[in-house]
């Protein structure tokens, strides 16, 4: 059973950080580009940072760079974002995304969502 499970969401006050976590099970993790996306009420799902398979390169979209962090742990699973001086912006449903790109199909995979509120 394929699963990612992200975790570390909560409100914090605009300049204050916070670093999400996302466990993967039931499939090789270190075959898989890992993203992390965000959607706020009444937009679409946007595309925040990506690490490729061993960790070696990080993009991140221009409205976080410098800000976040995108981070993997092949030997636990693990693929983090540390997200420091947030703004109300960012207040959004983060997800964990994990892609095979030399697969075919395709095979790409979702996690439930984590909620980030930044407010004071």
């Amino acid at each position: 059973q394929v699963q990612l499970v992200e975790s570390g969401g909560g409100l914090v006050q605009p300049g204050g950080s916070l670093r999400l976590s996302c466990a993967a099970s039931g499939f090789t993790f270190s075959t898989y580009v890992m993203s992390w996306y965000r959607q706020a009420p009444a937009k679409e799902r946007e595309l925040v940072a990506r690490i490729t398979r061993a960790g070696g390169i990080t993009n991140y979209a221009d409205s976080v760079k410098g800000r976040f962090t995108i981070s993997r742990d092949n030997a636990k699973n693990t693929v983090h974002l540390q997200m420091n001086s947030l703004k109300p912006e960012d207040t959004a449903v983060y997800y964990c995304n994990a892609v095979l790109y030399s697969s075919a199909p395709r095979l790409d995979y979702w996690g439930q969502g984590t909620q980030v509120t930044v407010s004071s």
